[in-house]
Formats: C-alpha cells, structure tokens, sequence
C-alpha cells in the first residue's frame, strides 16, 4: 500500500461515519420520524477499523525516531466488554546513512484483544493485548519475524453505529533480518480509530398484540357449584373491578410485549412523546402500532387505571439503569397523555431498572425483551 492505500483508509472511515447519518436520515414511517437500528455495541454485528497514527521508533533501528503508520481492522464484540479485530498496518521510514541509507518498510498481520471497562454511554477505558507476523524490507534483505503488543486507550461511542477510540503501547517484534546484529526491536506507537459497524442488529422478537384487560364484571353474577364466589371471598367490589376466575381481584397487565427500546436510549433530555422514534428498537412501527392499541384499550375502558413502569437490561451500573428505566417509563407516559389519556389513570412514571427480567439477560434476544415499559392494571 502507497499513499493511494491511505487515502482510500481515510476515505473509507469517513465513510462509515456518513452510512451513519444517511441511516439516521432515511425516511422513516409514520410517527417514526428518525428512528435508527441500533441495540448497543454488542449487537452482534461485525465492525471495520480504519486506524492512523504514529511510531516512536526503537532508536537501535538506525530509523527516523519518529513514524507515520496507518492500516485497517476487522472485527466485533464477543461480550460486552470483550473485542476481537483482525489488523493489518504498515509504516516506511528512512535509513540512516551510517547503515547505507535508502528506504526500510514494515508490514503486520495479527489478532488483536481488547477488554472493556465502564458504561457503554460513557468515555470507556480499556486493556490492549495482540499478536501479529512482521514483515520487514530494506534494500538489502527482507523476511517475517513474530511480533506482539500491549497498550490501553479509551473508546467513545458517537452514533448508534460508530465508536472514536484513540490508544497507546508497546510493540515489541523479534527481527532478526534488517540488522543481524540485533534479536528484536520495541516501538512504542499511538493510534486514532473509527469503529463503523455495518450489517442489522440482532433481530428483536416479533411483537405480539396488546390484549384487551378483562372486561369489568358484575360481581353478583360470578358463581361456581351455585356459590357466589364474591360473597364468600371478596364482597362489596367497586364497581368496574377486574376479576378472575374466582370472582376476586385480578392482578392485570396490559401486554406492550413487543414495545422495546434500542440500547441507552432513550437519551437524557429526549423524553418527549415527538422523540418515541427515536427511542424504540426496530421496526418502531410496529411498537408504535402496540402502543395506539393499548391507547384503545384504554379509551375503551375508561374504569382502567394504569402504573406505567419502564425496566432496562443488566448492562451498566444500578444507577444509571434506574434513571434509564424512569425515562423509558416517561416517555410511553407522555405518549398516552398527548394521545388522550388523561394522566389521572396513571400512576407513575416509575422506573425499576434492571429488575424483574422477563427474559435471560446472558442473551442478546432476551436482553432486548428486558428493555421495555409495561402498563400495569391497578386493582
């Protein structure tokens, strides 16, 4: 690669960035005016790294001390607070007369790991560990040697599809070749990323629809053997009472199974009922559709009280996962009120963070399930 191969790296990373805000503009339907498809990081999805930077050159090279590189990675989280990338970069640097001059180039092809520390929303810090073949060429000889590294550096996400990470560390290759004098060579480099994912996420479950909550009965009426249930069990019910099979009060749910949000979202400051696209996993139309239902539901039944209650998946800290949850829960409570729901049958907003999980939280499925709002019948 010559500095047509650089251009094309930059090219390419400022490209993955505007795929970015191309999606992010795409028209999007109806009451979903900028919705995206993103469930977090760890996703699923592979990623490309277009990287650029520079070397501090072991000074035993008879190099320029100092040395552009530049080169490509391919990869994706395996947990989420894991990465693998495949990695190949290359850097040229002039000789010292003292060793004949002219032109020495290196090439690298490795594994390279890094493990994660802190919130996916925050400034994230994290450990750098790698492995590669090294390739090195002068005018006078040439050949592979291995080569290994460890370094830190810290990693931003920007959109739904793109993270910033800039890191440092510690090269250290074991070439023989360019000066037989010498068993091996430590370069201390630093290198600025553009991590673009491509590809859908992980696909949500399909949503299923609201049921209507049990009609309100006529407590008189409810009779099993020629018992009058109510009587014997749970006399005087107010009027329009959800009961169950044995004429008592019944614990009920209106069903937004289906209404799940992408990952973080949504943001701080953007609870508004207008901002629910942005905020809801794809397809947001159909969790849109789930929510005009239970709208329905309610208008039809106007005796219904709801505690409107929002939950997150256990990624992150408690805290940030309860003020998480509490804008989940706000945002589907603006949403009913600007559709006619009048906030005297609603209870809350009220967050529970990461508990009480209606799926595995070990999964990417199951964590999509756990970010949802539920409308919790009030008795």
């Amino acid at each position: 690669m010559k500095r047509k191969g650089l251009y094309f790296l930059i090219a390419l990373a400022l490209g993955g960035v505007g795929a970015v805000h191309a999606q992010d503009a795409t028209p999007a339907p109806a009451s979903d005016t900028a919705a995206t498809t993103s469930t977090g990081n760890y996703d699923g999805r592979w990623y490309i790294a277009p990287t650029i930077g520079g070397y501090y050159n072991d000074t035993d090279r008879n190099t320029n001390s100092r040395q552009f590189y530049y080169g490509l990675g391919v990869g994706r989280f395996i947990a989420p607070n894991a990465s693998i990338d495949l990695f190949v970069d290359r850097t040229k640097r002039k000789r010292d007369t003292a060793v004949g001059g002219g032109k020495w180039s290196n090439n690298n092809v490795g594994v390279a790991a890094r493990f994660y520390a802190g919130d996916w929303n925050a400034w994230r810090p994290y450990l750098l560990a790698g492995v590669m073949g090294s390739h090195h060429q002068n005018s006078a000889d040439h050949g592979w040697a291995p080569a290994a590294e460890l370094g830190g550096g810290v990693s931003k996400t920007i959109t739904d599809s793109s993270d910033f990470r800039v890191e440092a560390g510690y090269r250290y290759d074991w070439d023989n070749k360019s000066q037989p004098a010498k068993s091996g060579y430590g370069d201390w480099f630093l290198g600025f990323s553009i991590v673009s994912r491509f590809g859908e996420p992980a696909a949500a479950p399909q949503p299923a629809a609201a049921p209507a909550p049990a009609p309100a009965n006529d407590c008189s009426k409810q009779f099993r053997n020629g018992v009058n249930l109510c009587e014997n069990k749970c006399p005087n019910l107010p009027e329009g009472t959800i009961v169950g099979p044995d004429g008592c009060p019944q614990k009920v749910v209106i069903d937004l199974r289906g209404v799940n949000f992408k990952f973080d979202y949504p943001k701080k400051g953007h609870v508004a009922a207008s901002e629910i696209g942005k905020a809801l996993a794809e397809p947001s139309s159909d969790s849109i559709a789930i929510l005009d239902q239970a709208v329905d539901t309610l208008q039809r039944y106007p005796q219904v009280h709801v505690t409107v209650a929002g939950y997150t998946d256990s990624v992150g800290k408690d805290a940030y996962n309860q003020s998480l949850s509490e804008r989940r829960a706000k945002i589907v409570y603006d949403y009913l009120t600007s559709h006619g729901i009048d906030a005297s049958r609603l209870e809350g907003p009220i967050g529970h963070g990461k508990a009480d999980p209606i799926d595995s939280n070990d999964t990417d499925s199951g964590r999509a399930r756990n970010r949802r709002t539920e409308l919790q019948v009030q008795q």
